[in-house]
């Protein structure tokens, strides 16, 4: 294929070279000319137009169609770029040639009406000729062409495994053209195995896969199941990203519309390159807990809270009330929901948790038996920047929605938090940390009986999201698409990732085990090196990292640190039903006091007095010591005190 690329590169490219072009038009002029002189001599039934003279009518006409077609460079001309001044060049050389020719053959043989009708025949023959020629050589072109992109473009597959189901991809890829399935994959020792007419390719080490993989040109490999490709992440999967050989799945048939001519493939995802075992939920509790229920999402238009939305919309909720202040991504919500789920009651609410009688509107008219919270300002750079408003949203709006949870008599508020208010670096995360602090305390106040309520409170920890908003895979793929570089922070950042829809399951998980007061922690699995995900998404886009686009490291960003923890040093858990699943016990705090620090937390932000307010903030969250931050002045400060 390489070989009649190139050819074709160097030759039919270029629409032949003009000196073949030149030299078929004198040839197409003058077989012209010929037939048309027979054909004057058949017509008129004479033989004035006998072979010999037929013969001495073509070589003038072949030796005048070489001049005129000199003159007028029309062996330059090619029909796809033909305009019509280009089209009468044609008509000006058949006429000269015609015309020259009859002058000569007439001032030899003499004047007779069967060599006007042989020129008159001739200039027809010769100006179709030409056309119909050029309008092939266009034809032959595109088809060979179209033949070497399909070549080119068409991925070599080969299909993993030889069960059934990967048997059946054979069949569903013949009419692909975008895949040439090119035999079976199994590590197995050498043998000679042929399954619908395909040969079974056999390994025994990573050495004997690399060299296959060269051998038969495998552009890409097909996992029939995610299951199998998590059996071979670290083999298989690690082999062939590196080998820059493409991962594909192919979807299960009941997903594959019937006629369908290609089946449709799709790239791995980096979701299925983290190739942690998805976490199951038995969703039949969970669904029983809030059926029939009004449930209230804050933040709903969020990423966290659209698919909370999205989830309970299956539920069979009384209704779904959806709280949030950005318009445009609430009413990109609103159209899914009145789409996918047109039974379903909700209501989307524009409305801001820092506003107490926003907040109170909804509470006392739709009196939400459950509350979601998870509105809040999350990028850790940005709080840094703005910690005011991180403690209105995160503090003082988290108090609010608590304190109108108890007031209006809801059953239950979650709130989801984040493995940054452990050990806390940074604004965002202390913020989360003082939140969890007010409602845990409202809680354990509830159960000792200094205060009425019944509200339990569930608190949710867990790390990133996967492709939620403004977060890191995002952010890499769209730095890919523009071709580099890709900005990675520090070259030793880990973190721990979750997918979207596996997070708002644990989240839910947790308020249907959950006695209330208590603070979940997920098991996240092990934690993914940054550097390592960005160079993994590089090679999957079918680049080389460091060559085609380059990892550059811009440094921990203000607040930012290395790890994240789930749990702080002072903590510990106890185990629940689920092995996922676990209870952080912390310390408590008193109710007085932590609603003490949030009303001042608030009057001193709204005042925009940022170093007392972050003084404040570290004396009730001692283990909160800024990194990279220009508030890390403060931890001094503190520490000169004690």
């Amino acid at each position: 294929m390489n070989r009649l690329t190139e050819l074709f590169n160097k030759y039919l490219k270029k629409y032949v070279s003009t000196r073949t072009v030149f030299a078929m038009d004198v040839i197409i002029s003058a077989a012209a000319s010929f037939l048309a002189a027979l054909l004057s001599s058949i017509v008129s039934h004479t033989d004035i137009f006998d072979l010999g003279h037929a013969l001495v009518w073509m070589l003038i006409s072949a030796a005048s169609s070489a001049l005129f077609i000199l003159l007028f460079k029309t062996y330059r001309i090619i029909i796809r770029h033909t305009t019509i001044r280009q089209l009468a060049r044609f008509a000006c050389v058949s006429a000269a040639q015609v015309a020259v020719t009859l002058i000569i053959y007439t001032s030899v043989y003499g004047y007779s009406n069967t060599a006007l009708f042989a020129a008159a025949s001739s200039l027809l023959l010769t100006f179709a000729s030409l056309i119909i020629m050029r309008a092939a050589m266009v034809i032959v072109y595109d088809m060979v062409k179209e033949r070497l992109d399909y070549r080119r473009n068409c991925q070599n597959v080969m299909i993993y495994g030889t069960s059934e189901k990967s048997v059946s991809c054979v069949s569903r890829l013949q009419t692909s053209s975008h895949y040439a399935v090119r035999g079976f994959l199994k590590q197995a020792p050498a043998q000679r195995l042929v399954i619908s007419e395909l040969p079974v390719n056999t390994f025994s080490d990573e050495s004997d896969f690399r060299e296959l993989m060269k051998h038969t040109n495998t552009d890409a490999i097909l996992f029939v199941t995610k299951d199998e490709a998590n059996r071979e992440k670290d083999r298989i999967v690690k082999w062939a990203v590196e080998d820059n050989i493409k991962i594909l799945f192919a979807p299960p048939i009941e997903e594959s519309a019937e006629g369908l001519p290609t089946l449709p493939i799709r790239n791995i995802d980096i979701e299925d390159l983290l190739m942690r075992e998805e976490i199951k939920i038995s969703m039949d509790e969970v669904v029983a807990n809030f059926r029939g229920k009004v449930v209230m999402v804050t933040g709903a238009a969020g990423s966290i809270g659209s698919e909370l939305c999205r989830q309970l919309a299956t539920f069979g909720v009384k209704e779904l009330v959806l709280f949030d202040n950005a318009e445009t991504p609430m009413h990109n919500i609103r159209l899914e929901l009145e789409e996918k789920y047109p039974d379903l009651v909700f209501t989307p609410i524009i409305g801001d948790v820092r506003l107490l009688p926003r907040l109170d509107y909804a509470f006392r008219k739709w009196k939400p038996q459950v509350v979601f919270h998870a509105a809040a300002y999350k990028h850790v750079p940005l709080m840094e920047e703005n910690p005011c408003e991180a403690v209105l949203v995160n503090v003082a709006g988290s108090r609010n929605v608590a304190d109108k949870c108890i007031e209006y008599g809801a059953e239950m508020m979650v709130m989801v938090s984040t493995d940054k208010a452990v050990n806390p670096t940074n604004i965002m995360g202390c913020t989360k940390r003082l939140a969890e602090i007010y409602v845990q305390s409202m809680g354990l106040a509830m159960e000792q009986g200094k205060i009425a309520g019944k509200t339990k409170f569930v608190t949710t920890r867990f790390g990133n999201v996967l492709g939620s908003n403004g977060s890191v895979i995002p952010r890499f793929r769209e730095q890919i698409a523009k071709g580099g570089p890709v900005t990675v922070t520090h070259p030793e950042i880990t973190r721990f990732f979750m997918t979207i829809p596996e997070a708002c399951r644990l989240v839910m998980e947790a308020a249907t085990m959950s006695d209330g007061n208590q603070i979940f922690v997920f098991d996240m699995g092990e934690s993914v090196k940054i550097d390592a995900l960005a160079r993994r998404m590089i090679k999957l886009a079918g680049f080389t990292p460091d060559k085609d686009i380059m990892v550059e490291y811009s440094g921990l960003r203000p607040g930012e640190k290395l790890y994240e923890e789930v749990l702080s040093n002072k903590e510990n858990t106890i185990p629940t039903d689920h092995d996922r699943i676990m209870i952080a016990k912390v310390r408590s705090y008193d109710y007085d006091d932590a609603r003490a620090v949030a009303d001042e937390l608030e009057q001193l932000s709204r005042a925009v007095e940022i170093p007392d307010m972050v003084r404040l903030m570290k004396r009730t969250v001692p283990e909160f010591k800024s990194k990279n931050s220009r508030f890390e002045v403060y931890d001094k400060e503190i520490e000169s005190q004690q």
